[in-house]
């Protein structure tokens, strides 16, 4: 008899894990699958899709299972999945994490916010919402947001044995970190005892979110010879934000001297700086703030910062909107300041 609750038309249980790089979804994904294949005696599949593999970059990990008897001979991407893990929920804003979910389907999300809040923000229209404050846990126990999505998904996938990824965690971290084997196995209970679900009911023949495939706006019928760039400078319309994991700089303007060495750590753009004179009428730059939009959350700036004009902040919603000093760049946009 089949340990698996759901099934597709060709016999798989699939999981999505959309993350950023550095947030541990490709190693969630390996010991999600290890864990079902050596612990339950499934037939299982693993791989990840994670681009320039750089961090702060869109990442998926994808998880089949099947019944022993079944072989997996499909290796494509999942896109109607069962279960979808968002491990940044500020994702929703560059990519559809939510498509292809069938109607039945879960979606597990790192956040804080409400139930309701976050399935007007992704476009949900029916099926099983769980959150879990995935970050919170890894800040407490001084370990890595991943291992407490995976308890989490241990939760919402009943299939599954909590003492098998135990059993991983142990495997994974005993050897190279063995000091962080405990942590780990906490992070997981928490996250496994912490996420709440709501379940919004579908209609009777109800469809799934329809899966589309991002397509790029050159591609080989429409790239311009030679591979030319049409539009110079399209880094500065990019928002970065999205790559932060949890936490980001805060400004306080009346602790700061102006020293600039917060802009020399930064790796982009974010400082925003105005002229103006000091006391004695010298000339001097003055910093007015931060655009947030550029903004990875490396937070190199605090720990550059002399006085205690920046200091570490849990990201909230709304707060880097609220608090962003917009950078001026007159020449794209077609005037002078």
């Amino acid at each position: 008899m089949s340990i698996l609750s759901k099934k597709n038309e060709l016999g798989f249980y699939e999981i999505r894990l959309e993350s950023i790089g550095g947030l541990g979804a490709n190693l969630a994904g390996k010991m999600l699958a290890e864990a079902g294949v050596l612990g339950l005696g499934l037939n299982g599949s693993n791989f990840s899709s994670y681009g320039s593999e750089k961090k702060g970059s869109p990442v998926k990990s994808f998880v089949r299972f099947c019944d022993p008897e079944t072989e997996i001979r499909v290796h494509s991407p999942i896109e109607e999945p069962h279960v979808v893990g968002v491990f940044h929920e500020a994702l929703y804003k560059t990519i559809d994490v939510v498509s292809g979910l069938r109607p039945d389907g879960i979606l597990l999300v790192n956040s804080t916010r409400d139930f309701d809040e976050i399935k007007q923000d992704l476009h949900l229209q029916y099926g099983t919402l769980a959150i879990v404050d995935a970050l919170s846990i890894a800040v407490e126990e001084k370990t890595k947001v991943n291992t407490a999505m995976l308890g989490a998904l241990y939760r919402i996938i009943d299939f599954l044995d909590p003492e098998a990824m135990k059993h991983v965690i142990r495997k994974t971290f005993e050897k190279k970190y063995p000091h962080f084997v405990e942590s780990n196995i906490r992070t997981f209970e928490r996250g496994y005892n912490e996420v709440h679900f709501k379940t919004y009911e579908s209609e009777q023949g109800a469809q799934g979110k329809d899966f589309k495939r991002p397509i790029p706006l050159l591609g080989y019928e429409t790239q311009e010879l030679g591979g030319v760039i049409t539009a110079q400078a399209n880094s500065i319309l990019k928002d970065l934000s999205g790559s932060r994991q949890g936490f980001l700089p805060q400004f306080n303007q009346a602790a700061c001297i102006n020293c600039a060495a917060c802009d020399t750590a930064c790796p982009d753009y974010c400082f925003v700086w105005e002229a103006g004179e000091d006391k004695r009428g010298r000339k001097q730059m003055f910093l007015k703030g931060i655009d947030y939009q550029y903004c990875k959350g490396c937070l190199k700036c605090v720990e550059a910062c002399p006085t205690t004009a920046l200091s570490e902040l849990r990201e909230m919603i709304g707060y880097a909107e609220e608090n962003q000093v917009k950078q001026n760049y007159p020449y794209v946009t077609g005037g002078v300041s």
